[in-house]
């Protein structure tokens, strides 16, 4: 959003906590908290390099940029990428990139039978082939997920999200193959696909997949992209992706997907912020406890009775709803305490007097914040 209106988000972030941190040694006493601010963009999106109808990585960032976008991401698909176009989109995202617009450059990894991830920050070119392949390897189905997940946590900078995560009806396995190490590749999953190209949007919420990767121990953001296969990026949809980073730069956003800092909405300038314990959304707590404090402000800057928040719901294990309440408004501003003894998450579910339904539905969903159990 390349508006001058900033909500900095501060939190008091037990470093050690975050998942994705790559500092081996954090300051124990930090002489002030990190500040964040939401920047709001798309993740998923592809151009003429892949199947997209018309148009180049250029046109698409270009494009994003115009329409107000902080950030933008293209991902074509890795097996129709020539190596020439791969460098073209690396290049076109160094141009386009500057103090007020970020271009991140991506590809969809395609694994037959299993489901697609779109890959961000890698050092490695994108795969010409679907499934993974290499010098004397072409492995089965049922060895390439496990294989995939260590290829990709093998590159520490690298990043992963999982895209229309039923695509393929079975959830990537149902979010099987965890390892702690492979949970430090997956930084996010596509909670909402818009599919202007294919699908009516109604059919593409995965909250369930959501939470059935959280329940297997997945520590992963939401995400809302609009997988637009027409040369409308960032215009053609209001669902958007948000980071929580301390700068706009393609640094401090990687940062914030692998730490799976932020929220997915379908209204393209809610703010959300949410913190537990004084911990900002996608930090673990340093131990596990029975009482929490949640502080939730959010706000929808355009300040109309259509846009109100109506419902706000507090999401634990097994998508339990653990609290909620109906402030009916455009800002809110409440601390409520939970209590658990056994919950490992709680993430933000809200619900605006009109979403992209035109009428009142779930408009947006947090990252979560890990209790520690």
């Amino acid at each position: 959003m390349n508006t001058k209106v900033r909500i900095s988000i501060i939190a008091l972030v037990i470093l050690t906590g975050i998942l994705g941190t790559t500092l081996t040694t954090p300051a124990k006493e930090p002489l002030e908290p990190p500040q964040y601010n939401p920047y709001f963009g798309d993740l998923h999106a592809h151009t003429r390099y892949s199947d997209a109808w018309e148009g180049t990585p250029a046109d698409a960032y270009a494009a994003a940029k115009a329409a107000g976008a902080d950030f933008m991401a293209t991902s074509d698909h890795s097996f129709m990428l020539t190596p020439e176009e791969w460098e073209q989109t690396l290049q076109a995202a160094a141009q386009y990139t500057s103090d007020i617009f970020v271009a991140l450059p991506g590809y969809e990894f395609w694994m037959p039978g299993f489901g697609e991830v779109n890959i961000f920050n890698s050092a490695a070119s994108p795969p010409s082939k679907p499934g993974l392949h290499g010098p004397g390897v072409n492995l089965p189905r049922w060895s390439m997920p496990g294989a995939f997940y260590d290829q990709l946590a093998a590159q520490p900078e690298a990043i992963g999200l999982w895209v229309h995560p039923t695509d393929y009806g079975d959830d990537f396995d149902d979010f099987a193959y965890w390892t702690e190490t492979r949970d430090q590749a997956m930084g996010l999953l596509e909670i909402h696909n818009f599919g202007s190209w294919s699908m009516p949007y109604a059919l593409l919420d995965y909250e369930a997949s959501y939470i059935k990767a959280l329940d297997q121990g997945w520590h992963v953001m939401p995400a809302a992209n609009s997988d637009t296969h027409s040369p409308d990026w960032i215009s053609g949809s209001e669902v958007r992706t948000v980071l929580l980073a301390e700068n706009l730069s393609p640094e401090d956003l990687y940062r914030a997907m692998h730490a799976g800092r932020g929220y997915a909405t379908l209204d393209k300038n809610l703010m959300i912020n949410y913190t537990l314990n004084g911990a900002i959304m996608g930090s673990v707590l340093a131990q596990p406890g029975s009482s929490y404090v949640a502080s939730i402000q959010i706000q929808d800057p355009d300040d109309v009775s259509s846009d109100a928040i109506t419902l706000v719901e507090v999401v634990s294990d097994c998508g339990e709803v653990v609290a909620s309440f109906s402030p009916n408004s455009v800002t809110v501003d409440e601390t409520i305490e939970l209590k658990s003894e056994t919950a490992s998450y709680f993430y933000l579910r809200v619900t605006t007097a009109s979403n992209l339904s035109g009428g009142e539905g779930v408009t947006a969903w947090t990252a979560p914040i890990w209790t520690g159990r």
